[in-house]
Parts: structure tokens; sequence; C-alpha cells
């Protein structure tokens, strides 16, 4: 007896993880198509996997469907960074707080640390700073505020990306990661949510500075 295909939406799933993979790690660049044909050739799978895995990801942020472009990934500019990071500020050093009040482990989090240091390419870093930031706030004990943000946590992970490729500013990073933990496995849960706070407004501040008004105005 042979064994049944695999459900669409396992296929979906593959399809999703793969593109995204590609989209976080720069192998699809901001602007770039996303023919469907194409990729469900890449994937040996039909059109509609693909195409319900583009819908997904256009659900998150990181593809724009146009009726005229197609699906493209999303372009990265100052206004889109500085609107995703400023959800991070909002909810993510409230989260780690929360977290560190609550004595939850952060074995997690020292894992994904090591493996960033670790990391031998630009990719492998940047799927590891994104496991780094979910394990400082998974743990929170408010599931629907972890859910809030892994719904921005790609986007964010699409803008470190481009803002690395300009800028590698990852040894700098991986110094105040390093800060943040120490201070949060100390149990001090103010001074960790704080450490954040300036973690994340610091490189987009770096990454994409507020323009200076030209001389002479306001």
């Amino acid at each position: 007896m042979t064994s049944p295909p695999a459900p669409i939406p396992s296929r979906t799933q593959y399809v999703l993880e793969a593109i995204k993979h590609r989209i976080l790690t720069g192998r699809l660049t901001p602007g770039q198509a996303l023919v469907e044909v194409e990729l469900a050739a890449q994937f040996g799978v039909s059109k509609t996997p693909v195409r319900e895995a583009l819908k997904t990801l256009a659900g998150t942020g990181l593809v724009v469907m146009n009726q005229y472009r197609g699906v493209t990934v999303r372009m990265v500019d100052a206004d889109m960074a500085r609107e995703v990071y400023d959800v991070r500020l909002l909810l993510e050093p409230e989260a780690l707080r929360r977290v560190v009040l609550r004595g939850a482990p952060l074995d997690a989090a020292r894992d994904a640390l090591t493996r960033a240091d670790a990391a031998t390419d630009t990719a492998e870093r940047s799927l590891a700073n994104r496991e780094f930031h979910r394990a400082l706030y998974l743990p929170c004990g408010n599931p629907l505020l972890g859910r809030m943000l892994d719904q921005v946590r790609d986007q964010a992970a699409l803008v470190s990306a481009v803002a690395w490729a300009a800028d590698p500013s990852w040894r700098r990073e991986a110094a105040e990661h390093r800060d943040i933990l120490r201070l949060a496995l100390d149990g001090d849960a103010d001074g960790a949510a704080s450490a954040l706070h300036a973690h994340i407004a610091s490189f987009v501040r770096r990454a994409f500075p507020e323009p200076r008004p030209e001389e002479g105005h306001p």
C-alpha cells in the first residue's frame, strides 16, 4: 500500500519557510520579483503551494503583491524601518522586564548568543540574532504580547539584513546583546529592559538616521 501524498498545507509550509529563509538571509533582495512558475520549478511543487506561501508572506509584510508588478520582496526604507522598530520599542523591553521578574529561564537566549558568536556568515548570524531576541520576549507570561512581537520579527529581520549589507555593525550589537543578557541573568529587570530599549533605538538611528533640517530652516 502506497503512502498518501503529502497534504498541500505541508508543501505550502515548506515553500513558505524556504522563501522566508532566502529573504532574511539576503539571497532574495528587496524589490526582487518572485515568479510563481519559477519558484514552483525550484522547489519541485505545483504553483498552488507557492501561491499560498506568497499570500502568507504578504500578510507578514515580507513581500508585496501588486496587480501590475506581481509579487516582489518588500522594499526597506526609513519610514518602514522606523515603523517596525517603533513597535519593538513599545513592546519588547516591557516583555523582557516581565521575563526577568517572572524568573523565566533564558537558556535559549544564551544558546542563540553562542550560535551568533560562532556564525561564519551573515545568514547564520542573522538567524541566530532573531532567535536571541525572540528568546528574550517569548517567556513573558502573556501569549498575546509574544504573538504581537512575532508578527513584526520577520520585518525587523529584513530591516537588519538591509542595514548590515550597507554597514556591518553586528560586532557592536553582539556586545550589546551580551550586556542585555547579563543584566537579565542578574535579575535586573529594569536595567535589562533599559539596555534593550537603548539597543533597539540606537540601531535604527544608525541605520536610518533622521534627515537633518536644511540650514536656515527650523
